[in-house]
């Protein structure tokens, strides 16, 4: 593996081998195709993680790039410029993506689902109305868990900013290391934070799963955190290519999930998170998935549809066109898990 960093920001580089993965023949130098990937560092990466893997060993038939990054803020430019040919971004930013570029970009996968959480090392919060009056750390700020915590405030009749404070950090780890310092903190964070600032603090307990109450006021509509977008004109033109991605990203993700103690290694080995039994401990509760076709539209169409109608510029203004979502081919219509 060859491993860049870029500040704070580890960049890893894959370079895949000379082997078909699924039929375990030679494929020429001619017929591998580079692909830049562009992932955030926790879910979506996790779910990643036996692909990149697998490209070091050799074994994938394509030219698998992979950059792993903080925040969504470096990935965005990347896509506007088109450095990039897939990347895994919150799910309220991909609909913004398409309407900023004019349908540019398209959604391929949704890959997480709602890892959200409230912790907290006290015992003070035991619902969503317990927040009144406190103040909350957390980050994703203009994405999606902004966008999903506000919404679950409002409908517990609690209005951000007022009735409950929200401090914004850049990064989870950040984050991550307040919680494990502070014994009167409460914050917004994801997996595997969780589990690493547990680690750091076994006193830090989860108070509400944000899945939950999502689902509590949000009927048929389910919790996406983050999905994969591609850049249409390239998705045209390598119908091919992004369908053997799609079909390795549904292959890794089924892998991550049920061989967690080999996943976890690869996770911690790849420095997504600290160790292996950090990582083991997280992917249960991280809600990772590879959801494509028309279980894709379904799930996300109506995430979408709900953001929209608490704050329409969660999404970008209006809703996506029906072209926003790719129909894969040759997959099956369903989750890899």
């Amino acid at each position: 593996m060859a491993a860049r960093h870029a500040g704070k920001v580890p960049t890893l580089l894959v370079t895949a081998g000379v082997l078909a993965a699924c039929a375990g023949t030679a494929s020429s130098p001619r017929d591998r195709a580079a692909v830049r990937i562009a992932s955030l560092r926790g879910p979506t990466t996790m779910g990643l993680v036996k692909l990149i893997s697998d490209a070091e060993a050799g074994t994938t038939k394509h030219d698998y790039q992979v950059s792993i990054v903080g925040t969504p803020d470096e990935i965005v430019p990347r896509v506007v410029r088109h450095q990039v040919e897939i990347a895994m971004i919150p799910a309220n930013l991909a609909a913004v993506l398409h309407q900023k570029t004019e349908g540019a970009v398209q959604v391929i996968a949704v890959n997480t689902l709602g890892a959200l959480y409230i912790v907290e090392s006290a015992d003070t919060v035991h619902s969503i109305t317990d927040l009144a009056g406190r103040s909350v750390h957390a980050t994703g700020k203009g994405a999606s868990p902004e966008y999903v915590f506000n919404h679950i405030l409002r409908a517990n009749g609690l209005e951000p900013g007022r009735d409950v404070e929200i401090q914004w950090h850049a990064e989870h780890t950040e984050l991550a290391t307040l919680l494990a310092t502070g014994s009167d903190v409460v914050a917004l964070l994801p997996q595997p934070f969780v589990a690493i600032v547990q680690a750091k603090n076994p006193a830090v307990r989860v108070s509400l799963d944000l899945n939950q109450e999502w689902d509590r006021i949000s009927t048929g509509a389910g919790l996406v955190i983050g999905v994969a977008i591609t850049d249409r004109q390239w998705a045209r033109a390598n119908p091919d290519l992004l369908a053997d991605f799609l079909a390795d990203y549904q292959a890794s993700t089924r892998f991550t999930n049920e061989q967690v103690t080999q996943a976890a290694e690869l996770i911690a080995g790849h420095g997504i998170v600290p160790d292996a039994a950090i990582a083991a401990r997280a992917i249960p509760a991280s809600k990772i998935t590879c959801i494509t076709g028309a279980q894709l539209r379904t799930k996300l169409a109506g995430y979408l549809q709900v953001l929209f109608e608490a704050d329409p510029a969660s999404v970008g203004g209006a809703l996506p066109s029906d072209d926003f979502y790719h129909q894969p081919r040759g997959l099956p219509d369903r989750p890899a898990v």
